[in-house]
């Protein structure tokens, strides 16, 4: 494996200059093509690799017949070892072939100033049967939300977490709770990300709050239209996955919000505790990963149809060695 990191990591340092380079030369787009190829297949052998070591365990707890038998099988530690060595070898000449062109094409090592997040479009809706054990978070985030205190500024509670750990899914859940359906007149949720531009933030907020298109309107009129949405009604709005770090920015869309009326909740999902402490009028909400039972009912959920686990011991059993792995 080691050869194989070497490689990858020499060709990956020329990447960036092969993607500028690409529009010019064809070639170079079937190259970086055949590159792209060759890293599906790295993180297939490595996934191999993985679930074959969870299976011998497995089958490690087995009789002295079992092992017999699995002797003569295609789970022989030695066949196994003798495919994966044939596969590491295919993987190898296929890494050196498309490593040797680099030279061919004149590439230079090029890396990124700024590191790009991953664009993404998320929205409320949330089946609720299919979430598991959060519902001590859920009601966390209600309490917040119904807490009748009310203060000069609009409260915001930040839900803060890695990535994948289910910020936007509790949001989800919250958001789509039936007792604050009645309670808040709107109900608003806008998916930031990584770019936070104002008068986008306007367009997308009155349309979640009206349905309205107002792409067309400057700031001026957004301005106009956003403050009659909100005029003196109570709002609960969800800003899904906010990475901006600029004091400034989020203050000017605070001022642009402060016409609701009082009861006014915003709730904000970020993997930034930088992001929370700008934001947060109150404590940051830390979301803790899932217990191993509820990740490991949510892993027998998506893996199985209901019910099926039963017939399938053994792949529960290499299921509960990847949950395990996975730590929540």
């Amino acid at each position: 494996f080691e050869k194989l990191k070497q490689t990858l990591a020499a060709i990956r340092a020329v990447v960036l200059d092969a993607e500028q380079q690409q529009a010019r030369n064809h070639e170079l787009t079937h190259w970086l093509k055949k590159f792209k190829d060759a890293c599906y297949e790295m993180e297939d052998l490595i996934d191999e690799f993985e679930i074959q070591a969870l299976r011998r365990q497995v089958l490690e707890q087995g009789s002295i017949g079992r092992k017999v038998r699995r002797f003569f099988s295609g789970s022989n530690p030695l066949a196994i070892r003798f495919r994966m060595g044939n596969k590491i070898k295919k993987a190898n000449e296929m890494l050196n072939e498309i490593a040797a062109k680099t030279a061919k094409f004149h590439l230079t090592e090029k890396h990124e100033i700024n590191v790009i997040h991953r664009e993404r479009e998320t929205y409320s809706f949330v089946r609720t049967s299919s979430v598991v054990g959060r519902d001590e978070a859920k009601q966390h985030i209600v309490n917040f939300l119904r807490d009748p205190v009310d203060e000069e500024d609009i409260p915001v509670l930040p839900i803060v977490g890695i990535g994948g750990i289910g910020k936007t899914t509790l949001a989800q859940l919250v958001f789509n709770e039936e007792s604050l359906k009645s309670y808040f007149e709107l109900r608003i949720w806008v998916c930031v990300t990584e770019d936070f531009d104002i008068r986008q933030l306007m367009i997308k907020i009155i349309k979640s709050a009206t349905g309205r298109e107002c792409k067309d309107m400057n700031k001026e009129e957004l301005h106009k239209v956003l403050q009659d949405c909100l005029n003196g009604k109570r709002f609960f709005m969800v800003l899904d996955d906010v990475w901006n770090e600029d004091k400034k920015r989020w203050s000017e869309l605070k001022d642009l919000l402060c016409g609701g009326a009082q009861g006014s909740r915003i709730i904000v999902t970020t993997r930034s505790r930088k992001v929370a402490t700008i934001i947060g009028t109150t404590p940051q909400y830390d979301l803790e990963h899932l217990s191993y039972e509820n990740c490991l009912s949510l892993f027998l959920q998506l893996a199985f149809k209901e019910g099926e686990e039963n017939q399938h011991d053994n792949l529960v059993r290499i299921g509960e060695g990847i949950v395990q792995k996975c730590k929540g």
